[in-house]
Formats: structure tokens, C-alpha cells, sequence
């Protein structure tokens, strides 16, 4: 060999493998699995436990008013004469998880209920909850809360509003805060 190759082939071998070097191997990846988990709940959850029920009532000769307040009590404006029987008012079982705020949303406008005979009509209006209808008003300490529901029943003249059974229904909203 020549003295210009063996000088190149050094000069090769030096930067290549230099002396005292080992070549240490690599480990291969080693992979681990890791588990996820979530539970979707129900917030939420309301049944109607209670109808509201204006009871049994004349128009009279001028129509009026049957308040019935969410505590359960009625009161009358107008020629409006109150009968026998009962009354009561609206109450709703909202369950979910403890320590949960929520709202309620009440019906914003009028709501019709129908003669189940003729297409006569009267008008529930004024709604008002225990708790109140104001934001985080309801809270489920428990996981549980009966809300109550009153209303008034604008009732015109006996022409107006025959005798008989009126029906409908109306929607209430339970919010998560």
C-alpha cells in the first residue's frame, strides 16, 4: 500500500471508530396502557307529583279571578263564587345530584285551558313557584326538592265559560346552574 493510502486509510478509521469507543445498543420503546374513565349523571330530573286544580267554582254574572297561590291557598276577585270540593296547586319532585343549583322557567304567557264539550276556553296566567323562578333559586341539598306551582284562572260570564270540565296542560322548565 501506498504511504498516501495507508495515510487516508488511518485517517478513515480514526474518525469512524474512534479508540476506546463502544458502540452501546439501544433499549427498545417500551409501551404502557392507561384507562380513562367518566360518568355521565342526570343533573336533572322532574315529575309532576301534584296537578294544579283550580276546584270546583260559578262564574257569576261578571266573571273575575281564582288566584291559587303556590302554598296551596285561593283567593277570588270579581262575582266569581267558589264551591265545594277541593283545590290545589301544582308541585313537582326534582331530583339529581346533591349540592346541584338549578332555575325554573315558568310558562311566560298565557296559557288556554278548554271545555272538554265545546271549544271554550279560559286563560291561566300569573304564574308563581316556591322556590322562586330566579336564577340558582332551587338547590338540591339533598338531591331532592318539591317545587310548588300557583297560578290565576281569568274566568269570564257563565256565557262565556259553560258549565263543565276545562283541561289543558303548560310547561315548566328546571334548569342546571
Amino acid at each position: 500500500m501506498t504511504l498516501f493510502r495507508r495515510y487516508l486509510f488511518s485517517l478513515l478509521c480514526m474518525f469512524a471508530i474512534p479508540a476506546g469507543v463502544t458502540v452501546a445498543q439501544t433499549a427498545p420503546p417500551v409501551s404502557a396502557t392507561g384507562h380513562i374513565t367518566a360518568q355521565v349523571i342526570t343533573t336533572l330530573a322532574a315529575v309532576e307529583t301534584s296537578q294544579m286544580n283550580f276546584g270546583k267554582f260559578s262564574p257569576g254574572p261578571q266573571g273575575g279571578e281564582l288566584i291559587l297561590t303556590p302554598d296551596n291557598n285561593i283567593s277570588v276577585m270579581g262575582s266569581v263564587w267558589t264551591g265545594s270540593g277541593t283545590h290545589n296547586a301544582a308541585s313537582f319532585y326534582v331530583t339529581g345530584d346533591p349540592g346541584v343549583a338549578y332555575t325554573i322557567t315558568l310558562p311566560s304567557e298565557p296559557v288556554k285551558i278548554t271545555h272538554m264539550g265545546t271549544a271554550r276556553t279560559m286563560t291561566v296566567e300569573d304564574w308563581k313557584s316556591v322556590p322562586a323562578p330566579t336564577p340558582g333559586a332551587g338547590m338540591l341539598e339533598d338531591g331532592s326538592q318539591t317545587v310548588y306551582v300557583g297560578a290565576t284562572l281569568k274566568v269570564g260570564t257563565l256565557n262565556d265559560n259553560p258549565v263543565g270540565i276545562y283541561t289543558g296542560t303548560y310547561t315548566i322548565t328546571f334548569d342546571f346552574n
